[in-house]
């Protein structure tokens, strides 16, 4: 990056010297399905030059693992100094806190509203996690596809019926295997229910889960995995809220229409390359508007680390907003960083479709509904998302009926919020 931007140095970083000097390991635990690692490790990188003594090093592992593994790791007293989370909130119980070795000043302006997401419970002032990206769920078209079955992509405007429709068409005309798949996470379909008018809190802000307008979606999602419209395979082929992506069938061309996310960018630029063309086309419209779901991976450090001046020291330098820009330029991300955001990303050495695409998905956020930032900000959004998983996918191969699974998703969110209290 060629841009001059403010660094400003926090205390963390005076008081290391000494500390460093002693030559600690500090391990970081990281997933991704780009070039995410690679990037904080370069700034990583940068911060054991200046701080000698200090090794961090990386333990790249699946999203899996940080789902299921990083828990119960930290239930134990064990795990990582440091790692990259998707629950937010949910894991708020093992961050440290970062506010006593920060300029909370500077991180209050540069990272804002989503420091809300890593606090939980009633603590509105902590400091927790830095949020690396902020990413967006939506949909991916293979382009080549459309254009060789001669079919137009549906506007903008589009609801789910017309993609439907157009994507059964190519799949058809292109003997394609799949028109539609969507990632089997609660979370990613969570956008959809939304536009369709699902409202998940009832007017007091509680969550409900389950309304008229959540089922339709749903009875929608069902049919459609059963009528070979939806990939079955992606949320049929296991059970539990076990997560399951379908970027592999979108990288060997046997998709036509991805319902993903943001982060998906860098893996496809890197693993389609010219094979074939592809491009952003964002979220069906509904009644309840045509929103994603914001969210993305936040770097945190844990209580339980022998090392917190260190392990804040190194969240807070990733932070530094030129840092964090050089950063966002490799990792292909979304800035969640105010002064980044504004000053705009090159993304240089992008392709000229990844750096579309990059762009096509800024240009969702101001589609994103008050409710899909509600529901990724609530602190009991994780049992939620695994409900919704585990029994919509038991509607799917027809161990449940659709109302039979809302029936159940309601009690398991009586259960789980009593659990939670």
């Amino acid at each position: 990056m060629t841009m001059t931007m403010k660094t400003t140095v926090s205390a963390a970083a005076l008081m290391l010297s000494a500390v460093a000097a002693q030559a600690q390991e500090i391990r970081f635990m990281c997933h991704g399905d780009g070039t995410e690692c690679a990037a904080a490790m370069a700034i990583f990188e940068r911060f054991e030059a200046a701080n000698p003594g200090v090794d961090i090093v990386l333990d790249k592992v699946p999203y899996q693992t940080i789902l299921e593994s990083l828990p119960i790791q930290l239930a134990g007293g064990t795990g990582p100094d440091i790692a990259s989370v998707t629950d937010l909130g949910g894991l708020n119980q093992y961050y440290l806190d970062l506010t006593p070795y920060v300029d909370a000043d500077y991180w209050t302006a540069s990272f804002g509203g989503t420091l809300d997401w890593y606090r939980g419970g009633e603590d509105r002032q902590g400091i927790y996690g830095m949020h690396s990206g902020l990413t967006i769920t939506g949909a991916y078209i293979n382009r080549t596809l459309f254009d060789q079955a001669g079919v137009e992509v549906p506007s903008a405007d589009a609801d789910w019926d017309t993609w439907a429709a157009a994507t059964r068409e190519v799949a058809e005309a292109t003997d394609t295997t799949f028109p539609m798949a969507m990632d089997r996470s609660g979370h990613r379909i969570a956008g959809p229910a939304i536009s369709y008018g699902a409202q998940y809190f009832d007017a007091a802000g509680e969550p409900i889960l389950v309304d008229e307008a959540f089922q339709a979606y749903i009875q929608k999602f069902v049919d459609w995995n059963n009528d070979g419209t939806m990939a079955k395979e992606v949320w049929g082929g296991q059970g539990g809220s076990t997560y399951r992506d379908a970027k592999q069938e979108f990288f060997n061309g046997e998709l036509v229409y991805y319902f993903s996310g943001s982060w998906q960018v860098g893996s496809f630029e890197e693993n389609i390359g010219d094979l074939f063309d592809w491009e952003v086309v964002g979220s069906p419209c509904g009644a309840g508007g045509c929103t994603g779901m914001p969210g993305g991976t936040g770097y945190v450090g844990f209580a339980q680390t022998e090392h917190p001046e260190i392990v804040a020291a190194a969240i807070d330098f990733l932070a530094q907003e030129q840092n964090y820009a050089d950063y966002t330029n490799s990792a292909r991300s979304i800035p969640a960083h105010a002064g980044v955001a504004a000053a705009g990303v090159a993304y240089e050495g992008a392709s000229p479709e990844a750096a579309a695409a990059l762009n096509g998905w800024s240009a969702q956020v101001g589609k994103l509904e008050p409710i899909a930032f509600a529901y990724q900000g609530h602190p009991n959004n994780r049992a939620m998302f695994n409900i919704t998983v585990t029994r919509v996918s038991q509607a799917v191969v027809g161990e449940l009926t659709v109302p039979e699974a809302m029936d159940r998703m309601k009690d398991d969110l009586a259960a789980a919020m009593a659990e939670a209290n």
